[in-house]
């Protein structure tokens, strides 16, 4: 005997059409971030685990120390007392030819930092000796990617010789950059 083939089981006709299931899809973030923005929330346990509270003392190191110490010396940690935040001592690593200069300015360095997270968080400063990555410096843009002003803009455009005109668009720019308070 032949024996049927097996049907499979249909659920039961209610009438109405079966819901459609949108994929999931994850929300979006908003326009992209410059990764210096990123850092801190990326980096909060990496640089706790060094003894920085706040991420931004390395961030923002060149502004702390200026730029021509932060070119020869940078951040290692902050170690603090058992249960405290403040009177640490901050490591700092230092180019070998440089350390006796930067010995010289502690207590400058120590001022600022202080100044910096704004109370007394740094009481000593301890040097070692290493490879120092130099800060990264913000680039302007060259003048000649920078708008003319718009009142300029229009006179330029009359004088005839081309390589005095590009003279001028380029002073304009450059002129274009400043703020108009320095004058």
């Amino acid at each position: 005997m032949a024996s049927a083939p097996m049907e499979r089981e249909r659920p039961p006709k209610t009438g109405k059409a079966p819901a459609k299931v949108k994929p999931y899809e994850r929300p979006r973030g908003g326009p992209a971030k410059p990764v210096a923005e990123l850092v801190p929330q990326i980096g909060r346990a990496a640089f706790r685990r060094f003894g920085f509270v706040q991420s931004s003392v390395v961030t923002r190191w060149p502004e702390i120390v200026g730029l021509r110490h932060a070119q020869v010396c940078m951040p290692e940690s902050i170690r603090f007392p058992p249960g405290e935040k403040n009177h640490g001592i901050l490591q700092l690593v230092v180019l070998p030819a440089h350390a006796p200069l930067i010995q010289h300015v502690i207590p400058e360095i120590i001022e600022r930092v202080n100044r910096f997270f704004g109370y007394k968080a740094v009481a000593r400063v301890k040097l070692r000796q290493g490879a120092v990555k130099p800060p990264v410096e913000k680039r302007v843009a060259p003048p000649s990617l920078r708008p003319i002003p718009m009142e300029l803009g229009d006179s330029l455009r009359d004088i005839g010789d081309p390589e005095l005109r590009t003279v001028l668009e380029s002073l304009a720019r450059s002129l274009g950059g400043r703020d108009e308070g320095s004058e």
